[in-house]
């Protein structure tokens, strides 16, 4: 009795390693069933890309959104007038007037951003292995990029009126996009990577 079970056992995990190597259209090849095991299975990970993207997204569009509502608010600016701020980057100043309905669209400009990070990121680290690898340091440095490609590159191409040079402002901006921009996304697509 007690082998019937363990053949079971042993079966059922077979069947689970095919179904998530079948999963993935990006294989070239299966593994071969008598090499199977539940760590081939963990090695086939990279084929949940959307999943990684979409986790890597919405923690990063979550901390980072948070961070800006606390770190901001010192400051004096609302959770409202932030989120009108990024729909301003569409709108221009006529966001701030558009009460509610402007707010739920620069939230969703927040989040859009959020993923298309995460994306990047994901579709780099299959090309440079070092992403995942040193996926800490890797986080850090993306958080960094991300702050000034947002600074240099988006927020110019955009309708959001730009305030005047603060180091201050700039040091806590990407200390905001290293740890709640970076780092989650390099740690969330090294967690639905292959080791």
């Amino acid at each position: 009795m007690r082998f019937l079970l363990k053949d079971q056992v042993q079966l059922r995990e077979k069947i689970h390693c095919i179904r998530v190597i079948d999963s993935g259209p990006h294989l070239q090849s299966k593994i071969p069933e008598d090499n199977m095991s539940t760590t081939s299975a963990v090695a086939i990970r990279p084929a949940s890309s959307p999943k990684a993207i979409v986790w890597a997204g919405l923690i990063a569009g979550a901390m980072d959104i948070t961070a800006a509502f606390i770190v901001y608010g010192f400051f004096g600016a609302t959770p409202l007038r932030i989120l009108q701020g990024i729909a301003s980057g569409l709108l221009g100043p006529s966001a701030f007037e558009g009460g509610m309905g402007t707010a739920v669209l620069g939230l969703l400009c927040h989040f859009t951003i959020a993923f298309g990070a995460a994306t990047v990121f994901f579709v780099l680290s299959r090309k440079i292995p070092f992403l995942t690898r040193q996926f800490l340091l890797a986080g850090v440095l993306y958080g960094i990029a991300v702050y000034f490609f947002m600074g240099r590159v988006v927020i110019p191409l955009s309708r959001v009126h730009r305030n005047p040079f603060s180091l201050k402002m700039m040091v806590i901006g990407i200390v905001i996009h290293i740890f709640c921009v970076g780092l989650p996304i390099s740690t969330t697509i090294k967690r639905f990577s292959a080791s």
